[in-house]
């Protein structure tokens, strides 16, 4: 039976090699007679036909997407390449390999008339790289390549809507990601006094390479994941903030003692989420509408940080009393301008931002231009921040940078010395619980105490657990803690500063309901 059924398998694969063997010799046949029949000027034409007719029966649908739209660089060619860059590293036989201009990571790539199969919500295409020899070019303005690149994708003709109306985007949408994901960083900072540099840009720009990660920073890890699913929320949000018409965008007040990592978390967010970062220096800021220039010129899914804003410009909580006469005053010679102490509108060295300008930047009309923007304030005095600044939608969320708990310790043990805790002794752990809030050591202070002995790491921990003990010592001998005089922590003061700053947004709007109706009172006099 098995001799029987190879034999009826030998029979039909030979009738099959022969009915292929007669139709490759009908087709032979038929180009010859075309050739001798048919001029070869309308031979092209006659190919173009048949292709057409051929399609025309066929269930498929084919479209091309060439490297060059013209004379102009085709991004959706770009895009495609990109998109398919992830399949092909797993599927490919046959890859090509590139590496873009700022990029950390090499792509993978189909190689010269290779094809690869995609999925799309069920639906199958097939994506064909072609590569043909570009005709000899007689004149051009400008020279093209020798080789005619594109992609050609088949897809099911019942497919065409669907794959038009939302695989094409969402290639795009797949390849900008990748993009970012593979790009390097870069950090702006704005120019001095507003010039331009060569490229007609206010922003200059270096590679962005600071290693810190919401992993490595010492933080409540409660607090950290609470950070990075308020960032992830943000990020997928884009149509929540259509359905609600708000800016895509959001801002974020870090606020606590020097050295407790604000510039770390800063890192932290632009590696988490792959954006640049423009460091915006507001003392090189002459006026609101160049304010507004630098922000037009800032890209979508950046940071825009400003640091110190406590102490970068005369932008601190408004004096009622002062700031009333001083406003009137001006009312009444006619000034355009008002005094630095009534609303923080010019310094001593001839800075004219003013507070209206500052709060427009961040969420007025001109904050709207681009999207995907996170504008991250930093501060060691919340106290002295105007109120109107501290309000949600210009600072939603308030993130606290306090002193090292037992948790953020032990992240520092592991960044600095590689120790997990049963590498420590559990007297040495149980020592160091107890005393480490009531020291008050900031992240920086315990870091540079690890650094310095991070070659014998036994006695990098003893000096570190003296450290906290001599500062816990000094605290409560101080009365500084709550409980040996009754004050209250630093970080509590912090907190509370930050409350009444909050609260006092109330009074701040009556205040400035009282000065809006004696300005006019002065206006008609």
């Amino acid at each position: 039976s098995l001799l029987t059924l190879i034999s009826k398998e030998t029979k039909k694969m030979k009738e099959y090699w022969t009915s292929l063997a007669s139709l490759l010799g009908v087709l032979a046949f038929c180009q010859s007679l075309m050739q001798s029949i048919i001029p070869p000027e309308l031979r092209f034409a006659f190919l173009k036909l048949f292709n057409r007719t051929f399609h025309l029966f066929s269930s498929y649908c084919y479209f091309d997407i060439t490297e060059l739209d013209g004379v102009n660089t085709n991004e959706l060619y770009n895009a495609v390449q990109l998109y398919l860059s992830t399949s092909v590293s797993i599927a490919g036989n046959r890859l090509s390999l590139t590496r873009a201009v700022n990029s950390s990571s090499i792509t993978f790539g189909l190689s010269n008339n290779d094809s690869i199969v995609d999925t799309f919500n069920n639906a199958t295409v097939l994506w064909e790289h072609v590569v043909t020899q570009r005709q000899t070019q007689t004149f051009a303005w400008r020279p093209l390549p020798e080789e005619k690149r594109g992609f050609t994708l088949r897809i099911k003709k019942r497919d065409k809507t669907l794959i038009l109306n939302s695989y094409l985007d969402f290639i795009v949408e797949k390849a900008n990601e990748i993009r970012r994901k593979n790009q390097d960083r870069l950090l702006y900072t704005n120019t001095r006094g507003g010039s331009l540099d060569s490229r007609g840009h206010p922003w200059e720009s270096v590679p962005f390479k600071h290693p810190s990660t919401f992993e490595t920073l010492a933080m409540d890890p409660t607090k950290k994941q609470e950070i990075m699913d308020d960032l992830k929320d943000f990020v997928l949000g884009q149509m929540f903030y259509q359905k609600t018409g708000r800016a895509w965008k959001r801002g974020y007040l870090l606020y606590g003692p020097p050295g407790t990592g604000k510039s770390s978390m800063i890192a932290a967010m632009a590696n988490y989420l792959g954006y640049d970062i423009y460091d915006l220096e507001l003392t090189e800021v002459h006026s609101n509408s160049e304010l507004r220039k630098l922000l037009m010129k800032t890209s979508s899914k950046s940071i825009i940080v400003i640091e110190d804003i406590d102490c970068s410009i005369n932008l601190t909580n408004r004096n009622k009393s002062s700031g009333l006469k001083a406003d009137l005053q001006n009312l009444r010679i006619g000034s355009e301008t008002r005094s630095g102490s009534g609303s923080g509108e010019e310094s001593g060295n001839g800075n004219t931002i003013t507070l209206s300008g500052l709060l427009n930047f961040t969420d007025g009309l001109w904050s709207c231009c681009g999207s995907e923007r996170i504008f991250v304030f930093t501060t060691n005095h919340i106290e002295k921040l105007d109120p109107a600044l501290l309000r949600s939608g210009r600072m939603d969320m308030h993130v606290c940078m306090s002193y090292c708990d037992f948790s953020s310790l032990k992240i520092l043990l592991r960044n600095y010395l590689g120790y997990e805790e049963e590498d420590v002794g559990d007297d040495v752990l149980k020592e160091m619980e107890r005393v480490v809030e009531k020291a008050e050591m900031t992240p920086a202070d315990v870091s540079e105490a690890l650094i310095r002995n991070r070659r014998d790491k036994e006695k990098a921990v003893r000096e570190l657990l003296v450290e906290l003990k001599s500062r816990w010592e000094t605290n409560v001998k101080g009365g500084k803690l709550r409980g040996q005089s009754g004050n209250l922590r630093e970080l509590e003061i912090v907190e509370e500063e930050e409350k009444g700053a909050i609260d006092s947004q109330n009074e701040e709007g009556d205040h400035v309901e009282d000065e809006t109706e004696l300005e006019d009172n002065a206006c008609k006099d």
